[in-house]
């Protein structure tokens, strides 16, 4: 098989699609990716995807405790930043919509501290 993004795989989707697709339903099609496409560049955002994934439900975890230990100390602050959890969402979706397009166009974009991890793991 070649290394470039856009070949195609014996599957008939070609890479830059698979890439995108990685990220469609999350981690379980970055997951699915992960475990049936065996060229470099599909795998690096398979795995990407399940790291923003997995980034997202520890950044609305934390936040939720935060927000649970301010609502306590304070009730009136504590009230006003549960309204940021839409932003906190809307930026989660913005980033991974920015992920399928890079993957569309073919170009390998490292999330800041999940693609480093990820380029380890994968050994690409």
């Amino acid at each position: 098989m070649s290394s470039e993004p856009n070949a195609t795989a014996s599957s008939g989707l070609e890479a830059n699609i698979a890439g995108l697709l990685c990220y469609l339903f999350g981690w379980v099609s970055g997951l699915i990716f992960l475990l049936i496409d065996k060229r470099p560049f599909v795998r690096f955002h398979a795995a990407q995807s399940i790291g923003l994934s997995v980034g997202a439900i520890v950044a609305f975890i934390v936040f939720t405790i935060v927000v649970t230990v301010l609502t306590v100390i304070t009730a009136g602050f504590g009230a006003i930043t549960v309204l940021l959890f839409p932003l906190i969402g809307l930026g989660i979706f913005v980033l991974t919509v920015v992920c399928m397009i890079r993957a569309y166009k073919g170009e390998k974009y490292k999330l800041p501290v999940v693609g480093n991890i990820v380029q380890k793991m994968v050994g690409d």
